[in-house]
């Protein structure tokens, strides 16, 4: 049985979202950003056992699902939703709050905690690499540039003709199933395929990936090295959570070297049995984390 409420909310930012909003709204607040190729539906485990004493609230995110798909790359680029994020909290009159993403919902959070400091007070990130290390590891890392390979096919838009009808359940198939660790059917499969349905969904989702600055070189190609990679970079200051599944096929181990250099308040816990869809496929393990990080941070 669902377990919050969908509501749609017009941002100033220019577009309206799909909110699930669950919670006593007088309990401390917590936002979750889903990734690729989702929406809030990544969080259907999460948002019942936070909502027991959190005020949670769970946006499609901009090009997502029902939510708003304007046209244009542009729409796209992190600062975007990332003032999405900030409008849809004054919005629901939300000062200051935690904030918890997945996949490109972390990019756009170690964006947010880094440009909002006072208003994102605790960061959970889920399989979500921080920017410079990212960065660092598609230049370094032959292993990493390798499964980082389908971001150049994303960025072709010659593949949006494809993914309609019988293409997207090809892509559910394989460029999506090839990431899970375990099978996924039924109710969730018609949830996915129905959003990913939706009118320019698919081209607006991937271009989320057409609108990033992050250079995905082609496998032994030299490219010149970004001086912003080995540059020092701000502190992320906010104590900080992550949880990373050790088996996910799309970003590897490496993401996490160097990690607490960046951020000084570091809390990690690594699942190992973890694929990408961690939120979903190890939600006990998730929630076990989750629950027991801010029950200390924010006691």
């Amino acid at each position: 049985m669902q377990s919050y409420e969908l509501q749609r909310l017009a941002l100033p930012t220019g577009v309206e979202l799909d909110v699930a909003i669950a919670g006593d709204p007088a309990n401390p607040p917590v936002i979750l950003l889903h990734g690729f190729p989702e929406s809030h539906r990544t969080w259907r485990h999460q948002i019942p056992v936070l909502a027991a004493n959190h005020h949670v609230v769970a946006p499609d995110q901009r090009g997502y699902a029902r939510s708003s798909k304007p046209e244009g790359v542009e729409n796209y680029t992190p600062d975007k939703p990332v003032a999405d994020l900030i409008a849809l909290a004054d919005a629901l009159d939300i000062d200051r709050f935690t904030l918890v993403a997945h996949d490109w919902g972390g990019a756009i959070a170690w964006m947010a905690a880094l440009q909002h400091p006072r208003r994102i007070t605790r960061l959970v990130i889920l399989n979500a690499p921080h920017p410079q290390i990212f960065q660092r590891t598609l230049i370094d890392d032959p292993e990493q540039r390798r499964a980082s390979r389908y971001i150049r096919t994303f960025r072709d838009t010659r593949i949006d003709q494809g993914l309609v009808g019988a293409g997207l359940e090809r892509f559910f198939a394989s460029t999506f199933t090839q990431h899970l660790v375990s099978a996924i059917a039924g109710e969730d499969k018609a949830a996915y395929l129905d959003e990913w349905s939706q009118p320019g969904a698919m081209t607006a989702m991937l271009n989320w990936y057409r609108a990033s600055s992050i250079v995905v070189p082609e496998e032994g190609e030299a490219v010149d090295r970004p001086g912003w990679i080995d540059a020092p970079f701000p502190p992320v200051t906010q104590p900080t959570l992550v949880i990373w599944g050790m088996k996910d096929k799309a970003l590897l181990p490496c993401q996490l070297d160097g990690l607490d250099r960046l951020v000084p308040n570091l809390t990690l816990v690594r699942i190992e049995e973890g694929g990408h869809f961690i939120p979903w496929e190890q939600h006990e393990a998730v929630n076990a984390a989750l629950g027991a990080w801010l029950a200390r941070t924010e006691g």
